[in-house]
């Protein structure tokens, strides 16, 4: 009896533990089944409620739910996160509108100043036009709604005229007769005087004309210069304006862009114009020269057609991104070229030539600016086409470095034999040689003289005044003319001035120039200076 109740006290227990174990397992397995999540999607103003397996994502609930996303359209949680019971995935529609609108650009007032008119009288010169441009914009819209608008761009299809009004400012100075054409670069617009100082009109009025370029035909029938340009990735751009009143009004666009050091007539052929380019950079000076030469022809009609390329782009030798200088020969056959490093000649009409085609006159001593511009020597030809005048960099033993040297002086170079001859020592690195025409007389022939800017401080002539100083042609007589001892000298320009293309009533050949932003004749020979303008606005003057 004690063995069966102990079998029987065994089996129950085993079937205890069995019981127990099939609870257990019963539990487990009901988890497994009801293992499910709620999911509520909220898209196209509606929300939808669905059931997914535990661990889904956000990209498989909107599967589930049937929802394609567009490219623009906007998801949170983001797809890839593993949602909760209860969770809420929230769509946002997202679409966006391109549309385009014409504006009108207004056009602006300019006022320009005329002493030959009373003080007090007006005109309208130019009428104003107003410019028009297409804009495009981008409108973007969340669910229905516009969230944002903003411009992608805007295209000028026409430009805005300026209306331009002349006041009179009845000019303090006398008038006086003078040779030729004098053509003048006033507040981005070009004007003439002709026969007498206080007769003057407008040749070009569009207000954006930069003075990189500004030179007048040797017979004075067109003006060529160059106008800023409102273009991406471009400096400026050359055109041409008839000066004589025949052709009066009439603008060419000559084609070439992003002129910066030269382009010029030449004085043979004056239907040829000579140019050299640059390439636009972001970082100063704003370039980085192409140092080559281009011809174009520009016929009396204005019709243009491009010629040979003369001089290939090329490294321009030391310091080449800033770019070479140009200067015509009488004859019209050949250039003088002038850089950083040298100067010499570049025959015309031949073939196509590359920087070892270029004939050497002269090594020049590198100036070390120690900025973002070089230094290039200024190169003019003598009247007769024999003689090359420029400024030579010499070293200073006083100075280490002779690159630093403030070493400057007016050299004469032979072209029908000899050597380079100083003419007179320190100038000033902006002396800037200008010969004036034939003077020739009874007694002598072929006589001429040379004008010159000569740095009050010859040590500091980077950052000097100059005064106007004249010396015959060997360098002799040397005489300062303009400004007066104790006066405030002269601002160093480029193209500073110009020569009379003939005498003055008073049998002397005058020069014109600038000072202080305004236009004076000074007498070669007398030194008596005369002020023309009192606007304090002229930037550039040329001759002929």
């Amino acid at each position: 009896m004690r063995l069966y109740h102990s079998r029987q006290s065994v089996i129950y227990r085993l079937v205890g533990v069995l019981f127990i174990l099939f609870l257990f397992s019963g539990c487990t397995l009901s988890q497994t089944t009801d293992d499910e999540i709620r999911v509520t999607v909220q898209a196209d103003g509606e929300a939808r409620l669905i059931r997914l397996a535990g661990n889904s994502t956000v990209q498989e609930a909107l599967k589930a739910a049937e929802i394609e996303l567009n490219n623009l359209d906007r998801v949170e949680p983001a797809s890839f996160t593993v949602l909760s019971d209860g969770a809420v995935v929230d769509v946002t529609r997202i679409s966006e509108e391109m549309f385009e609108k014409e504006e009108v650009i207004p056009f602006v007032r300019q006022t320009v100043k005329n002493e030959s008119m009373p003080a007090g009288d007006s005109r309208i010169v130019q009428v104003g036009v107003n410019g028009v441009e297409v804009v495009t914009w981008r409108r973007m819209i969340e669910d229905g709604n516009e969230v944002s608008l903003q411009v992608l761009r805007r295209t000028v299809t026409k430009e805005a005229q300026p209306e331009i009004i002349m006041v009179g400012s009845q000019s303090p100075f006398a008038s006086f007769n003078i040779p030729g054409k004098l053509v003048y670069l006033i507040g981005g617009n070009a004007w003439v005087i002709e026969g007498k100082t206080n007769i003057r009109r407008p040749v070009v009025t569009t207000g954006d004309l930069d003075g990189r370029v500004f030179s007048l035909s040797p017979r004075g029938d067109w003006l060529l210069f160059t106008r800023k340009s409102e273009e991406k990735d471009q400096i400026n751009s050359l055109w041409a304006a008839r000066v004589d009143e025949e052709g009066a009004g009439l603008l060419v666009d000559l084609q070439v862009a992003n002129v910066v050091h030269f382009a010029d007539f030449n004085p043979f052929d004056p239907t040829v114009v000579a140019y050299s380019t640059v390439e636009p950079r972001p970082s100063p000076p704003g370039w980085q020269a192409n140092n080559d030469l281009g011809l174009i022809r520009l016929r009396p009609d204005g019709e243009t057609r491009p010629l040979t390329v003369e001089l290939e782009t090329n490294m321009g030798g030391k310091y080449g991104w800033w770019g070479m200088d140009f200067a015509w020969s009488p004859d019209g056959n050949q250039m003088a070229y002038t850089r950083p490093d040298s100067l010499g000649l570049l025959p015309l009409g031949e073939e196509e030539l590359d920087e070892s085609g270029l004939t050497g006159l002269l090594d020049v001593l590198a100036f070390q600016t120690g900025s973002d511009w070089a230094w290039v020597p200024g190169v003019s030809w003598g009247p007769d086409g024999n003689v090359i005048y420029t400024i030579d960099h010499a070293p200073d033993p006083a100075v280490s470095t002779a690159e630093e040297s403030q070493m400057f002086d007016l050299t004469a170079i032979p072209l029908t034999g000899g050597f380079p001859m100083r003419l007179v020592s320190q100038v000033g690195m902006f002396a800037y040689p200008l010969p004036s025409p034939v003077m020739s007389s009874g007694e002598t022939a072929n006589e001429y003289k040379i004008a010159y800017l000569h740095a009050i401080f010859p040590q500091q002539s980077e950052s000097s005044r100059y005064r106007l100083a004249i010396i015959d042609r060997d360098g002799s007589d040397r005489v300062v003319l303009f400004p007066e001892e104790g006066a405030p000298g002269l601002e160093p320009y480029e193209r500073w001035g110009a020569w009379s293309p003939a005498p003055m009533e008073d049998d002397g050949y005058a020069l014109a120039i600038l000072y202080q932003n305004n236009l004076w004749v000074v007498n070669s020979d007398t030194g008596e200076t005369r002020q023309i303008t009192g606007d304090n606005l002229v930037t550039r003057v040329d001759w002929k």
